[in-house]
């Protein structure tokens, strides 16, 4: 399997991993959810937990609007080099490895804007998806 070229891409490809398990495996699931919840209340909370930050993650995503920023590819390679070279040198800079950690989530995050427009749909597709089977696990 190829590396995602970019942060959105990842989150595209880690959400059609979890949905493809889910299509498959919520009918093995479910009773099992139903009768760890008797023993384990708190399995529900963690299912609505789950469904909560799906819905705060769609709406992370669809505030993302880049259509029209100009200069947004250049700034992209600008972050993609910045990626480069901080990977590079956190080996060099151990005791700056939380800054260059931090830094690295905000290049990783605006590097892949570019690309956003053409996985937007996609990925909030598979949110929802996986968010009517995290519902359904719930239901008795």
């Amino acid at each position: 399997m190829a590396l995602p070229t970019n942060l959105f891409q990842e989150l595209k490809d880690v959400l059609t991993e979890f949905k493809t398990f889910l299509d498959t495996n919520v009918p093995v699931i479910k009773p099992a959810i139903n009768a760890l919840a008797a023993l384990i209340p708190q399995i529900n909370q963690l299912i609505d937990k789950l469904i909560d930050l799906m819905g705060k993650l769609k709406a992370e995503i669809d505030k993302l609007d880049v259509k029209n920023i100009p200069g947004l590819d250049k700034v992209s390679e600008f972050t993609t080099k910045v990626k480069d070279l901080l990977t590079t040198t956190k080996n060099l800079l151990p005791a700056e490895a939380g800054t260059i950690d931090d830094v690295l989530a905000v290049a990783n995050v605006v590097s892949g804007l570019p690309s956003l427009d053409q996985v937007k749909t996609e990925i909030k597709s598979l949110i929802d998806a996986i968010t009517a089977h995290l519902t359904s696990l719930k239901s008795a």
